[in-house]
């Protein structure tokens, strides 16, 4: 007897082995299989093992992980006449896998176009120090309105944020300007309110001094001393007539 197998055979069971080999599919936890049935949808099948008919059934990946989209540099003309660039990053996934096959042809990069747009279209609409001042209010507006254009995809925009906001050289230099001229008036403001205290309180010591002439006669032999262990010259400082009234008393009765 012979039990030898042909030629034919192996070929046959070759085909077969292939046929199974491409009808398993196995799909990790982070991916979905969008399945069509002869050009039409069927299903979205995973994760874990998926069996298709070969010629007849055929799968499309999907990843469910966020992704991390940069926002190219875009030139944006602000509302008042301000030329600047911003770049910007986008944080999505796919909630809906068979959307994001049928109804865009390519998800990450619509979703990457609708991006530039939106940012450029947003930015415009404000001032420069709005831009400047008020970043988190503007990642919030894109981010609403990429995620509601981008919801009949089945894609959740999740954060939007505004990286960098390049600015001309002769802009940089007029808000240098600027900004030093702001501390030089806090400056100027501090010293003046500095000085009307210190002049307040002169004012009052003064008129407590007054009260009392034998305080303020004291006060003027202090000076005298400070001024003479300071000093190692000759000072000529005027004296009171009232200090020394005693002593001319004295000299006329004698």
């Amino acid at each position: 007897m012979n039990f030898g197998i042909g030629t034919g055979t192996i070929v046959v069971i070759i085909i077969v082995l292939l046929l199974l080999w491409s009808a398993v599919k196995i799909l990790p936890e982070y991916e979905r299989g969008v399945v069509f049935f002869l050009g039409r949808f069927q299903a979205v099948k995973g994760p874990g093992l998926i069996l298709l008919f070969p010629g007849v059934q055929k799968m499309i990946k999907v990843s469910l992980r966020t992704v991390t989209m940069d926002v190219p540099p875009q030139e944006v003309i602000t509302r008042d006449n301000v030329s600047v660039r911003v770049n910007a990053v986008v944080y999505f996934r796919v909630v809906q896998p068979d959307k994001a096959i049928i109804a865009v042809e390519n998800f990450l990069y619509a979703t990457s176009q609708l991006a530039q747009t939106t940012l450029r279209s947003v930015c415009g609409q404000g001032d420069l120090d709005d831009l400047l001042t008020e970043r988190e209010k503007i990642n919030k507006i894109i981010q609403e309105i990429l995620d509601r254009q981008t919801d009949p995809w089945g894609i959740k925009v999740a954060l939007v944020e505004v990286k960098a906001i390049d600015l001309p050289e002769e802009m940089k230099r007029a808000m240098a300007k600027q900004a030093e001229a702001e501390r030089e008036k806090r400056a100027k403001i501090i010293h003046a309110d500095g000085e009307f205290s210190a002049s307040a309180k002169i004012l009052e010591a003064a008129n407590l001094l007054s009260q009392n002439p034998v305080s303020l006669q004291l006060r003027y032999l202090q000076t005298l001393t400070e001024i003479a262990a300071e000093k190692n010259s000759t000072i000529l400082f005027p004296l009171p007539m009232d200090i020394i009234k005693p002593f001319l008393k004295g000299l006329k009765t004698d």
